[in-house]
Parts: structure tokens; C-alpha cells; sequence
């Protein structure tokens, strides 16, 4: 897929996500309201950090897309990486008001009123949740893209904690259990500090410039394997910068090569990696073999 037909993809998705995310909040919010539910008050406000962090992908998908610049060589793509490291702290400060406010209504049940309009409103959420969510991680994972895949991340999350509140009004409704409403919230706080948590470490270990996957380094070593020119090969550094590869390695070749064949097997391998590892740069250095060493 060429550079510029990827971020176009990219735009979309979080052009979508935004739109979307602004929408289900509302209705959330509207059953919430009509509702009094714990658990439908969290998913609002888990839904609120939503539009905010579709914002930052809005925003940074944007901004990483620049082209290097003097003072940015490599490029702006860890703006994108930055921006989910945001989205995964900002879920792990809303849990900790979720869990204070489902542990206060387990204390003191109230009835729900008007269960049967959110749960309609509900189950509109977790259709449209689905929908959005394996669309836009099917963008942010063919594109490399961290934030987007943070994104669809929370839209499959969404789908899931809005079928849990379907569930616990469900069972508010045919039981009178009232205790149901605010222990679903105490389970939902779980399962947004665990992904958040998750989230989290993905984007720090991108801000460090950790290396790429095995699965990356393995495509790379039989790119290599497969030219016979190449002898052996060292110093091989890889890193990502948004949804750009960067990989950098010494190769070793005859001492009889002349600079233009050297070249040519330069030039025959960045080819092959950035193909493979697409979007990426490669840069290849060419040592010349030292007898010496093989005796």
C-alpha cells in the first residue's frame, strides 16, 4: 500500500471514529439520564473519554502524516504513539470515578426507572460499536497505526460493556435484583484498567524505540538468507516512529566487489525489506569481508 493512499485510510478511520464516538455518547448519555443506571452512567462516561480520544486520533493522525522536516528528520510519527499513551492514561483516571461511584450505589441500591427505553438505546450502542470497531482496528492494524488501533480497540470494548449493561438491566428488570446495576460497574471498571493498562504499554514501549516484532525481524533475516552475496551481517537496529518502520543493519560482502556491485546489493536489499515491512525505511551499510577472521 503506497504512503499516501495510507493515510488517506487512516483519515478516514478517525474522521469515523470521531463522528461515531460523539453520537453513541449521546445516546448514552440521554439513557443514563431517563435511567438513573450506574452501569449505564459508566459506559457514558467511558464513552465521553472515547470522544475525547478520537479527538487526539483526529488530531495526531494529522500531525504525524507531516513530512520530516530540519528539525524532525525522522519524521512526526510518534506524535501517534504519544496520542495513545494520552488515551490509555486518561481511561485509567475515569476508572478510578467509576469505581467510586458503583461501590456508593452498591451501598445504597435505587430503582431504575424507564429500563425499557435504554435498553433499546442500548442495544442501538452495541450494534454500532461492532460495526465501527473491526473497521477502524482493521485500518489501524494495516497501517501500523498504534492510535487507531487504540481506537477500534475501545469501539470492540464499547460493544462489549454496553451488551454487559444490556445484561445487567435485563436482569434489574426481570428480577428486582437491584444490586445488579452497580456490581456490572465494578466488573466494567475492571475490564477498562486492564485494556487500558494493556494500551498503555504498547505506546510507551513505542516511545522508547523498542524494536520491531519477531515476526518482522524473521522477514528481515530471510531477506537476507535468501541473497548470496551477502557473507553475514551485524549491528542490526530496528524501530518504529507511528506506522513507519526504521530499520538500519551492517552487511558483508566480498572484498573483490567493486563499489558499484557493493552498492547494488545495498540497494537490492533496502528494496526487499521496505517492500516486505511496507511503510518503511531502510538503510544498509556495506562492510567488506576480512579474511583474517576466518583463519
Amino acid at each position: 500500500m503506497q504512503q499516501g493512499s495510507i493515510e488517506t485510510e487512516k483519515r478516514r478511520a478517525a474522521t469515523l471514529s470521531l463522528f461515531t464516538n460523539s453520537l453513541l455518547t449521546g445516546l448514552k448519555l440521554v439513557a443514563a439520564a431517563v435511567t438513573g443506571s450506574v452501569s449505564l452512567f459508566t459506559e457514558a462516561a467511558h464513552s465521553a473519554t472515547d470522544v475525547v480520544t478520537s479527538a487526539l486520533a483526529f488530531v495526531s493522525v494529522r500531525a504525524a502524516a507531516a513530512p520530516p522536516d530540519e528539525e524532525h528528520p525522522y519524521g512526526h510519527g510518534k506524535i501517534e504513539s504519544l496520542a495513545g499513551f494520552g488515551e490509555a492514561i486518561l481511561l485509567m483516571a475515569i476508572v478510578v470515578y467509576i469505581a467510586f461511584q458503583a461501590a456508593s450505589r452498591l451501598l445504597t441500591p435505587q430503582q431504575i426507572p424507564n429500563l425499557f427505553l435504554g435498553l433499546l438505546l442500548m442495544a442501538g450502542s452495541a450494534a454500532a460499536s461492532a460495526i465501527v470497531g473491526f473497521y477502524v482496528s482493521g485500518v489501524g492494524k494495516r497501517t501500523s497505526s498504534i492510535v487507531l488501533q487504540s481506537n477500534g480497540q475501545h469501539f470492540l470494548i464499547d460493544f462489549w460493556t454496553s451488551f454487559g449493561v444490556l445484561v445487567a438491566l435485563g436482569v434489574t428488570h426481570f428480577t428486582g435484583w437491584k444490586q445488579a446495576d452497580p456490581i456490572f460497574a465494578l466488573l466494567l471498571a475492571i475490564w477498562i484498567a486492564r485494556n487500558a493498562w494493556l494500551m498503555s504499554v504498547k505506546a510507551f514501549q513505542e516511545l522508547i524505540d523498542h524494536r520491531v516484532s519477531d515476526q518482522d525481524l524473521r522477514a528481515i533475516e530471510d531477506i537476507l538468507a535468501s541473497d548470496s552475496r551477502v557473507l553475514s551481517y551485524h549491528k542490526l537496529r530496528t524501530r518504529h516512529s507511528g506506522s513507519v518502520h526504521y530499520i538500519e543493519l551492517h552487511v558483508v560482502v566480498s572484498r573483490d566487489y567493486s563499489l558499484v556491485e557493493a552498492h547494488e546489493v545495498a540497494d537490492s536489499i533496502e528494496k526487499g525489506i521496505e517492500s516486505a515491512l511496507s511503510p518503511c525505511h531502510a538503510v544498509i551499510h556495506v562492510d567488506p569481508d576480512d579474511p583474517s577472521k576466518h583463519t
